[in-house]
């Protein structure tokens, strides 16, 4: 964990101390899944049931479990959403709510630098639990969190379909077979140069092929890297194709 003094992260020491906390408590999780060997049928660590589809053993056994973005990649996207002066974001799968609270900080501190009205971090969750329990933790944070988020709890597919417009940054941490049904529903919402970031594309590739592939393609207005975090974090900048 980095302390506060190393951290990127503007925020009051209470903040700090709850993001470690909660890091830490991700972390214990994931060991003890790496123990059972109990893995996402892509090959991914990173799990979040966003739509309504039929339950499986394994959204039953990841109901409970935060596998929240890593800190490193939290710290990086942070600077980043700092970096592009991005206000309005849209995390798809927010589980417990760990990294929102980093894109909440980034955005709102980027509103305030900018003089702008307001920043707006649209958050999305299937489970209700998990959904209860981030607004939890954001209220613990205070406004600076609580007060720029707007969680949307349900089908992923359906929540963002209204009210979403001129997105700045898209994080994609959600189950490998919606992330390209979330992205072509996002892409015209994006602005000219939005970036897109996908959380274990190399760990994952098998389960994120097709959203790749998409992406990849020639003339599909996405220019492509793989940041070299845990797993692979794909970054790429999106401008409409001419």
């Amino acid at each position: 964990m980095s302390p506060a003094g190393s951290s990127p992260i503007g925020a009051p020491p209470h903040i700090h101390a709850l993001l470690t906390k909660l890091h830490k408590l991700s972390i214990d999780q994931e060991a003890e899944l790496q123990k059972s060997k109990s893995k996402n049928n892509d090959g991914s660590s990173r799990f979040v049931s966003s739509t309504a589809a039929e339950p499986t053993d394994f959204d039953a056994l990841m109901r409970d479990k935060f596998i929240a973005l890593d800190e490193d990649k939290c710290h990086f996207v942070y600077q980043l959403i700092r970096a592009k002066g991005a206000t309005t974001i849209v995390e798809a799968g927010t589980s417990y709510g760990v990294s929102t609270i980093y894109l909440a900080l980034a955005a709102g501190r980027n509103a305030k630098a900018l003089g702008k009205a307001g920043a707006t971090v649209i958050a999305t969750e299937f489970e209700v639990e998990k959904a209860g329990a981030a607004r939890a933790y954001w209220k613990e944070c205070g406004e600076s969190v609580e007060g720029v988020v707007d969680l949307r709890v349900g089908d992923i597919l359906e929540t963002l379909k209204e009210g979403v417009r001129d997105v700045d940054v898209l994080l994609l941490d959600i189950w490998a077979k919606l992330a390209l049904p979330t992205l072509t529903l996002m892409q015209p919402k994006l602005r000219p140069g939005a970036v897109v970031l996908v959380d274990n594309t190399v760990a994952a590739a098998g389960g994120y092929k097709e959203l790749l592939e998409y992406m990849k393609a020639p003339g599909s207005g996405f220019t492509n890297i793989v940041v070299p975090y845990s797993g692979g974090f794909e970054m790429s900048v999106y401008y409409p194709p001419l």
